[in-house]
């Protein structure tokens, strides 16, 4: 099919950013539902992960990638690997910066990392209504003095402000192409990982400062009955027994909340009836473990 027949446009934007940018909280925002999870704690995001939206006549397929950080674990290389990978994959790459954190040393290493290969960037400064406008000029002047970049948004994604500037330039220039996924679709990640990530995201929301990075979540069991309800079982690693001890909470208290919260989230988004089981297993190796890397399509040999 030759491009003049093509009215639609589609392609893929890789957002690329420090921890704890926003980057999630953009791909939810376009998408209109949770693909991604989003939690106050940085490197949450642990793979590059799809999230697939419609504007107007182009499909945009935003690229959420872990942040960028300096890493010290085998874990740690491979996520920053992921994130510098879905770069090649891109047609339109985006830097995400957090307003609040400003030019921080995260936001300038990637930026010289940028500039070894000189890719065409737009720059995002997210969260703009936490900053006063004269420090937001500021910061705005100071990153397109560090870098060309090709335009510059400042969007709040969590309040939706100014975020349809952004999403309108990517779906002008976005190459013409019939779209890659059914209009519905929202994600490419399998429903069992969406949900083991929700339940991920909700162990940060409960132990937040007590939770150590070294923990995973597993799906073990995605299963439809003859309801059409879900039985799901997930199991959550950590590394050692006392970890163990505050998942589980007294008597249970904790991993019941836990469970709650995520399966009421899941039957929302999913508009199904969810049957969760969790489970809360030690293993001191977890993070060395070869399969737990392929399950999310990271290199284990980052």
């Amino acid at each position: 099919m030759s491009n003049e027949n093509i009215t639609t446009r589609c392609g893929f934007v890789a957002l690329l950013g420090a921890p704890n940018a926003g980057k999630s909280t953009i791909t939810n925002n376009f998408v209109g539902s949770k693909v991604s999870i989003v939690s106050p704690k940085a490197q949450t995001t642990r793979s590059t992960i799809k999230g697939i939206g419609i504007y107007k006549d182009t499909q945009i397929i935003f690229l959420d990638t872990p942040g960028i950080f300096t890493p010290k674990r085998r874990l740690d290389r491979a996520m920053v690997a992921s994130a510098w990978n879905g770069v090649g994959d891109a047609d339109i790459l985006a830097l995400v910066v957090d307003a609040k954190r400003g030019f921080d040393d995260e936001t300038k290493a990637i930026i010289e990392k940028l500039k070894q290969t000189s890719p065409e960037v737009l720059l995002v400064i997210n969260k703009i209504d936490l900053v006063k406008d004269e420090d937001l000029l500021s910061l705005c002047k100071s990153l397109n003095e560090a870098y060309p970049f090709k335009e510059t948004f400042m969007i709040s994604a969590l309040n939706d402000k100014k975020t349809d500037e952004f999403y309108a330039y990517l779906a002008n220039n976005l190459p013409q192409s019939p779209w890659y996924y059914p209009e519905e679709q929202m994600s490419d990640l399998p429903l069992k990982l969406l949900a083991a990530e929700i339940v991920r995201e909700k162990l940060f929301l409960y132990l937040r400062q007590e939770l150590p990075y070294a923990i995973t979540v597993e799906p073990e069991l995605w299963e439809r009955r003859e309801d059409n309800s879900v039985r799901a079982e997930m199991t959550i690693y950590v590394e050692r027994d006392g970890q163990k001890q505050i998942v589980l909470g007294h008597n249970g208290s904790m991993i019941k909340k836990i469970g709650q919260s995520a399966r009421r989230e899941l039957e929302e988004l999913l508009e199904d009836r969810i049957h969760l089981f969790l489970f809360v297993k030690v293993r001191s190796n977890w993070a060395d473990d070869p399969a737990r890397y392929s399950d999310w399509n990271l290199d284990f040999n980052s």
